[in-house]
């Protein structure tokens, strides 16, 4: 199965954080799932950082070429995402969230996050969530 990490799922299986909960960790590690990190996350973690909201153990472009070496997907945004975006409903309206929101259900992936905002999208569209 292919899962979609949200960005906060992202950082924390890349630092090893216990706030992963043991079933989003376990998701991710099967070797039977493959997960993809949305270019939006990294898009929001750029942003973050350079706003000294999110401390990072190293500089930025080291950070993304880390990504890339330990074997991470990247997901890009293509049309049929924004589209997908675009027509959801307004239960949230951080558009970071809205993109993966879209790129979940244009891909038909599962979302790993612990976002409770994400939970009405379930109820109106064909969104999973795992955590």
């Amino acid at each position: 199965m292919n899962l979609l990490l949200d960005t906060h799922a992202f950082l924390w299986y890349y630092s090893g954080s216990s706030n992963l909960s043991t079933k989003a960790r376990f998701a991710i590690e099967n070797p039977e799932n493959d997960f993809f990190v949305s270019m939006a996350s990294l898009w929001e973690i750029s942003i973050k950082n350079g706003l000294g909201k999110l401390d990072l153990d190293a500089p930025l472009d080291t950070f993304f070429k880390d990504i890339v070496l330990k074997g991470f997907n990247l997901m890009p945004i293509d049309p049929s995402h924004i589209l997908q975006s675009a027509a959801l409903p307004s239960h949230h309206r951080d558009p970071f969230d809205r993109i993966i929101i879209g790129q979940a259900l244009a891909e038909q992936m599962p979302v790993v996050t612990k976002d409770s905002l994400f939970e009405p999208y379930c109820q109106s569209s064909e969104l999973q969530l795992i955590w």
